[in-house]
């Protein structure tokens, strides 16, 4: 049996039957960890002299609930300057009839490796699914899913234009996806098209979804304009045609510009069709409401606490990674709560806080464990360098993380970089007068 150093772990990823103390004002408890042949044997209260803060802060792997893994890292060669969303979609499209499967490939797998040693388990990743790359990107993806089962659990997406649901070639999409066990999605919201077909490719979509047992990711109002029309189109179709499906709304954003009375109402029908949410605050706030000649006051995002309030379930994802929508991010969990956190103004050591990161993510992609320790339970964490929360807020802190009862090897950020080898010679740099 492994005995691990006492650490400090929310309270809200430990089994709530486990006889603990109770936690501290950090949402922290002070536990020894036990494990064995990948799962957890033992988990005891820690009696020691030292106070929660002087322990490492530890959590369970995390969970990237909205990804695009067939077009990350691709803004280097294919940057959006202006910053702009008609502006990303375009070099979008530009770089997506210029993707050669090996290019693909190798940016899955630098994805891939990177989540595996930041600390992730699982990733839902929407895949450009209308034009001719379709099929390379689902070839790639889908081998890269079997690839690294066990390791990373990859669950796809079918992305496009809502329309792409009307006719033969959605279909045969839809029998792909389905065989696959992947997704159904699509874009509801600006640019609303002008055919008008919105209504019928949406129940186009909900059929082929039941047809196929697939569950459906929509990115739905991705916009800094109320009202949320996506949403109320979602809301009224959903009245008529009953959805046997997981569905989920990614982005959500205009629905926080809506007047507080009626979002509320729009939250409770979400919360009675049993709609999740994934927020995506990092893009949101990059592309929306861009103006080059000012700064915005508004800044359109999911209505997480209104959400929650009303019982609708919200993740937050990391969504675009060093591409055409969002020139930063990494694949990095912790990362994401530290810029998630300050976006949103949730509180990581509240439980309504921390699960948007943790458990929540894990409940909408429909996970075998949803992320609490228990006995029995994978011997899975990623312990940080940090004491608080205010530490992990202040830097992002370096990391080890326990896969089945396996540390893994650190995070390439967490070693010298290459960068700065030269200069690791040179010693101290003097001081001006």
């Amino acid at each position: 049996m492994n005995h691990l150093p006492p650490l400090a772990i929310p309270r809200s990823l430990i089994d709530p039957t486990l006889p603990l103390p109770q936690a501290d004002p950090d949402g922290l408890v002070r536990v020894c960890l036990s494990h064995q042949d990948g799962q957890l044997t033992r988990l005891d209260p820690y009696g020691g002299p030292e106070p929660s803060h002087g322990l490492p802060l530890a959590l369970t792997p995390m969970v990237e609930a909205h990804a695009h893994l067939d077009k990350a890292f691709s803004a280097p060669t294919h940057a959006n300057r202006a910053g702009s969303i008609e502006e990303a979609l375009r070099i979008n499209t530009l770089e997506a009839h210029q993707r050669t499967p090996e290019q693909v490939a190798a940016r899955v797998e630098r994805a891939l490796e990177q989540a595996w040693r930041y600390g992730l388990r699982a990733i839902r990743s929407h895949i450009d699914s209308f034009g001719p790359w379709a099929d390379l990107c689902w070839d790639v993806l889908g081998q890269a899913r079997l690839r690294w089962a066990g390791r990373v659990d990859l669950q796809l997406v079918a992305l496009g234009p809502i329309e792409l649901w009307l006719g033969r070639e959605g279909d045969q999409l839809a029998r792909r996806v389905g065989a696959q066990g992947g997704l159904l999605g699509g874009v509801l919201g600006p640019p609303f098209s002008q055919t008008g077909l919105e209504r019928e490719a949406l129940l186009a979509l909900l059929a082929l979804a039941e047809r196929e047992g697939c569950a459906i990711d929509l990115h739905i109002d991705e916009s800094d304009q109320p009202p949320p029309r996506g949403l109320n189109l979602l809301r009224d179709v959903l009245k008529e045609q009953r959805c046997g499906v997981p569905l989920v709304a990614s982005h959500a954003s205009s629905m926080g510009l809506m007047e507080d009375r009626t979002l509320r109402q729009l939250a409770d029908r979400m919360a009675e069709a049993r709609v999740g949410v994934v927020a995506l605050p990092t893009t949101n706030l990059w592309l929306l409401n861009r103006d080059p000649e000012r700064t915005p006051a508004r800044r359109p995002k999911a209505p997480i606490r209104q959400l929650q309030q009303a019982g609708v379930i919200v993740a937050i994802g990391g969504d675009n990674v060093q591409d055409p929508w969002y020139p930063g991010g990494d694949f990095d969990p912790i990362e994401l709560i530290r810029l998630g956190t300050v976006a949103t103004h949730l509180l990581p050591w509240e439980r309504a806080g921390l699960a948007p990161f943790t458990t929540v993510p894990a409940q909408l992609l429909a996970l075998p464990w949803d992320g609490v320790l228990r006995i029995g339970g994978p011997a899975d964490l990623v312990v940080l360098a940090a004491s608080s929360w205010t530490d992990l807020l202040a830097r992002t802190p370096q990391r080890r993380v326990l896969r089945q009862g396996v540390w893994l090897e650190p995070p390439q950020a967490d070693t010298s970089s290459r960068l700065l080898g030269p200069f690791a010679a040179q010693g101290a740099i003097p001081q001006g007068n």
